[in-house]
């Protein structure tokens, strides 16, 4: 049979074009979301308040969506629903006729599409595991699609009306829902996976699995003075906007290159060490940048992201595909997720604060929280050491 026939090679290439989808879509929203808002007549609080929606109902539509994949054994059924829900949502949200209603409306758009990541990490690592193969390489075409989804947007949006931003959203988002159609349906689960019950109770008991939660939201929130305030920086240090892009544009070329190789990585590289290297990319990511350092030290710093960020997402999202118990995947990946979100969240605010008060000087305290979260990662080597995976 041709390789291209392989279903081996359907099922990875389908994946990849659902993380391209994804990421396009983020690539996309994250940087213009904004600039459609405040075209619509939102005012700066608004605007906050619409950004905070999907941070708080994660805390609800995460779990919900997890747990019910798991229990009917039906992810890719999961995924397609939220797909299909988020690109509804974003067509109803173009047109919102009131600012009360479009708050309305992004709140249902975002309960569609925030349980997504969790779900598609924990279809991934089930699917690929049955075929033997690595997660990154595939993971890293997601990378690859938000720079050219942020680049690509980016042009658009000097082409067309602010108040128009919104079409690119709704045309990543028919993307994503007709990506979430060409996945292909996952292996038939083995019988253990008929007691999630059991499998639910242990995640919350299992040290291993807490301390591993708490690294990752730790290591992951310490990007939020990078995320909130480093082009405000640059911009203010003179930097023009191609450098800012360029800068932005070279952390994630060193995640991908990351991505890319993690299938050849040694033994020795198991997810709590990974989680330890990531915290150390980040601690000396953040304390030199706290130093306020010169142009040409930025890309040697941005190139740490392959550690801060990388590394630790490929830690967590292994420890899980090993050790969340069976039937219990995708509840684990949720937990994961209201882990990050809630971090992430309480991080940007005191980012704010902080930048506020000190200005590049309160990276020193993202660099603290790595270290924390380093330790975090290593009580999680010890407990598996200890108590060895089933």
């Amino acid at each position: 049979m041709p390789l291209f026939l392989q279903p081996r090679f359907g099922f990875a290439s389908r994946l990849a074009a659902f993380y391209a989808a994804l990421f396009v879509l983020m690539g996309v929203q994250l940087p213009f979301f904004p600039v459609w808002l405040k075209a619509k007549g939102l005012d700066a609080t608004l605007i906050g308040v619409a950004l905070a929606l999907p941070m708080v109902i994660r805390v609800v539509a995460v779990p919900l969506a997890t747990r019910t994949a798991d229990r009917r054994d039906a992810l890719r059924a999961a995924l397609m629903l939220a797909g299909g829900g988020s690109f509804v949502g974003c067509v109803l949200l173009a047109f919102a006729p009131t600012a009360a209603a479009l708050l309305v409306v992004y709140a249902l758009a975002s309960f569609a599409l925030m349980p997504v990541m969790p779900l598609i990490d924990t279809y991934a690592l089930r699917g690929l595991a049955a075929q033997g193969r690595a997660y990154g390489p595939v993971r890293l075409w997601g990378s690859v699609a938000f720079i050219a989804g942020t680049f690509g947007a980016g042009f658009a949006s000097d082409a067309i009306p602010a108040r128009d931003l919104i079409w690119l959203i709704v045309a990543a988002s028919l993307g994503l829902a007709l990506a979430a159609i060409g996945l292909a349906p996952l292996p038939a689960p083995g019988r253990h996976a008929a007691a999630p019950q059991t499998g639910r109770r242990s995640l919350l008991r299992d040290p291993a699995f807490l301390a591993v939660v708490a690294a990752a939201a730790l290591i992951q929130s310490s990007h939020a003075v990078y995320y909130g305030f480093s082009t405000l920086a640059w911009r203010a240090a003179g930097l023009s906007g191609t450098t800012i892009a360029a800068l932005w544009a070279l952390g994630v070329v060193a995640e991908i290159v990351l991505f890319a190789v993690q299938g050849k990585l040694p033994p020795f590289f198991q997810p709590a060490v990974l989680l330890m290297i990531g915290a150390l990319g980040a601690a000396v990511r953040w304390a030199g940048m706290a130093f306020d350092p010169p142009a040409y030290v930025l890309p040697v710093l941005q190139v740490l992201h392959a550690l801060s960020f990388g590394a630790t997402h490929l830690g967590a999202i292994g420890f899980i595909a090993r050790h969340a118990p069976p039937g219990q995947g995708a509840t684990a990946q949720g937990y994961l997720a209201i882990a990050l979100g809630l971090a992430m969240a309480a991080s940007m605010t005191l980012a704010g604060w902080l930048y506020g008060m000190f200005g590049s000087t309160a990276y020193a305290a993202m660099a603290l929280a790595a270290v924390v979260g380093g330790g975090c990662a290593l009580i999680a080597h010890r407990a598996r050491q200890v108590v060895p995976a089933p």
